[in-house]
């Protein structure tokens, strides 16, 4: 009789097992099956020899990343646009879903959303396009039409190394504040107005609604996309660093970072040993980064801690 009664239980919810199932195997095909080749970053990888028979190294791999003269800037420039994104991000998405959350003509708004989230969707490929055709020395819209009205003469945007930490900050706060944006709007939709209407009663101004009711309403939100965005703090969006940028050399002390690096290492000496090493060596660092986080989080609110 239990066992008919246990049966029946997950029975009752089959539908929302059948509606996960596919969220699983996404994740064990993308994220578990490859961690069954971390061994490779312990391996000097000989094709001859094949995957398993090749030579075993050690930690030679990992100390690659530090022995090069390059490594101060890429782990710098890695690490330093991540915490200038969070920062940024995090402001204007809050900012961006505070003023949707005051529109009060429905269509607007859904069209306002929209609008601000089609970035987000478009490729890095194209967003390298409309880059470029603000900044080409010769056709650029910001040479021919801005720069001329300032009395400014024209920049080789894509030969000057000291432009690019504002030029990639913009672009990726442009591509990304779209979708944090609407993750906090959804958060304020399901705040109780009458808090507002309360708050207006009591002589609350627009700063003091913010700053009392819908700052610690968006709240647990910030924690948990925080503490996501500091997990990957040691990653770098590839498409952004390397695609917008268009690999140019003279721009490599500031948009060289880790992921870039070992691209451009792969690509010379195609060592796949030394990227599993990077991959992995990334993974413990954001892993480490996120517990830090955590544990700064529940020491000073438990309930808003992740684990």
């Amino acid at each position: 009789m239990t066992t008919k009664r246990g049966l029946g239980r997950y029975r009752k919810y089959l539908p929302l097992y059948l509606m996960l199932l596919p969220g699983i195997i996404y994740l064990i095909i993308n994220n578990y099956m490859p961690m069954a080749g971390l061994f490779l970053a312990f391996k000097k990888v000989n094709y001859s020899l094949g995957l398993l028979q090749s030579p075993w190294c050690g930690l030679n791999n990992f100390v690659f990343l530090f022995k090069t003269k390059d490594a101060f800037i890429i782990f710098r420039n890695t690490i330093l646009y991540n915490v200038a994104f969070i920062v940024l991000g995090t402001i204007l998405s809050i900012f961006v879903a505070v003023a949707l959350d005051n529109v009060r003509r429905k269509i607007l708004r859904n069209g306002l959303q929209t609008f601000i989230l089609i970035p987000f969707l478009l490729s890095t490929v194209i967003i390298s396009y409309i880059v470029f055709a603000f900044l080409s020395p010769s056709t650029g819209f910001i040479n021919k039409s801005i720069l001329p009205l300032l009395g400014i003469d024209p920049i080789s945007w894509y030969n000057k190394a000291q432009y690019w930490p504002v030029i990639l900050t913009v672009v990726f706060l442009w591509m990304s504040f779209g979708y944090s944006s609407i993750l906090y709007y959804s958060t304020l939709i399901g705040v109780d107005k009458t808090y507002y209407e309360a708050a207006v009663l009591d002589g609350c101004g627009i700063w003091g609604q913010i700053r009392h009711i819908t700052l610690p309403a968006l709240k647990p939100t910030i924690i948990t996309l925080v503490l996501l965005s500091v997990g990957r703090i040691c990653y770098s969006d590839f498409g952004l660093f390397y695609q917008i940028p268009q690999n140019s050399g003279l721009l490599f002390s500031t948009t060289n970072t880790i992921d870039t690096y070992v691209y451009r290492g792969l690509m010379e000496l195609n060592d796949i040993g030394r990227s599993t090493a990077a991959g992995f060596l990334q993974s413990v660092l954001g892993f480490a980064c996120v517990f830090l986080a955590n544990l700064a989080v529940s020491k000073l609110d438990k309930d808003s801690a992740l684990f």
